[in-house]
């Protein structure tokens, strides 16, 4: 009896040293597919009135999927505007001022024109008389009371035009008053515009925009929650070219390179592979030390190096799924 148990167990060391030996590795390198991963985060504050994604689903970068009540903004957008609207009220126009000082200068001009065309034709007689004089046709006394009135004459002149003077100044003063009170009083309005341009662009905000390319892999917000900016909404990768990131031993670096083609096999859940055709895009220039759940080819090599396979997804491959390569 004991002789028959001793051959059952003999045979099945055998047999378990057998299986072993057949194990031997069908691959070069494995490892598992990532993509990269991009977190969308709110840009404004406020309640989800929409947010219409969901996992799995595929988006395209500008697609409009949703809102955030920003009813408040709206109410300070507002407010500003006024504020803007009253300053542009509390600014002074000289306008009535110069419109007096303006006619009293019409007035001067015409004086100053009447003492001209006065002057003009008093120059004629006295020149007129200066003659008579000469020929003893006349006294001298009638000569010098022209004389006497000319230079009246030129003194109101110059009077007028002095006075003409003052009043354009008066104009340029009440001008430079009025836009001096201005710039004082406009100088708010700057400030005001540009709070309103960022009351403005938190109101765009709002509005929740796909910037990407790319399927959900994690949806963290939902409709009827409340945000803030900078909260996560969603997770999205491009999953159309996955990366499958796998480990080689140094012995293996030979026989690999940029641009390569290699095959990638995935169980088809018949007990087979499925097999495509990758580009391997990266290859470490640093050795690392094996990772636990990787296994290499040369399984006592302590140092291994980082390589990436990238391979087009027919939706095929998930984010962490196990793969494996052959070179």
């Amino acid at each position: 009896m004991n002789k028959i148990k001793y051959i059952i167990q003999l045979t099945a060391a055998i047999f378990l040293i057998s299986a072993c030996g057949n194990t031997e590795k069908t691959y070069d390198a494995s490892g598992s597919f990532e993509a990269i991963e991009r977190t969308i985060s709110a840009e404004a504050t406020g309640k989800i009135k929409s947010l219409n994604i969901e996992e799995g689903q595929l988006l395209k970068a500008g697609e409009v999927i949703g809102s955030i009540d920003v009813s408040k903004l709206s109410i300070q957008s507002e407010q500003v505007q006024s504020s803007i609207k009253a300053i542009n009220e509390k600014t002074n126009s000289a306008t009535s001022q110069i419109i007096v000082l303006q006619s009293q200068l019409k007035t001067q001009e015409s004086q100053s024109a009447t003492f001209r065309q006065q002057l003009t034709n008093l120059e004629k007689e006295v020149n007129r008389f200066q003659n008579l004089v000469n020929a003893n046709a006349v006294p001298q006394k009638q000569l010098d009371d022209l004389v006497g009135q000319k230079l009246v004459l030129q003194k109101q002149l110059q009077a007028t035009q002095t006075q003409a003077g003052v009043i354009n100044a008066q104009i340029d003063a009440a001008k430079t008053n009025v836009n001096i009170q201005n710039r004082a009083i406009l100088s708010e309005v700057e400030p005001n515009k540009k709070r309103l341009e960022l009351i403005q662009k938190q109101m765009q905000d709002g509005i929740i925009v796909n910037e990407y390319n790319g399927t959900v892999t994690t949806q963290i917000a939902y409709d009827g929650e409340f945000t803030s900016v900078g909260r996560p909404l969603y997770r999205i990768a491009d999953l159309s070219n996955i990366t499958l990131r796998a480990y080689v031993s140094g012995n293996q670096l030979p026989q690999i390179k940029l641009n390569q083609e290699v095959t990638v096999r995935t169980d088809d859940g018949n007990g087979g592979f499925e097999e495509k055709k990758g580009i391997l895009t990266w290859i470490s220039s640093k050795a690392e030390f094996t990772p636990k759940t990787i296994q290499t080819k040369d399984e006592r090599a302590n140092l291994v190096y980082a390589i990436k396979v990238k391979v087009q997804n027919d939706g095929t491959y998930k984010i962490g799924m196990y793969g494996e390569l052959k070179f």
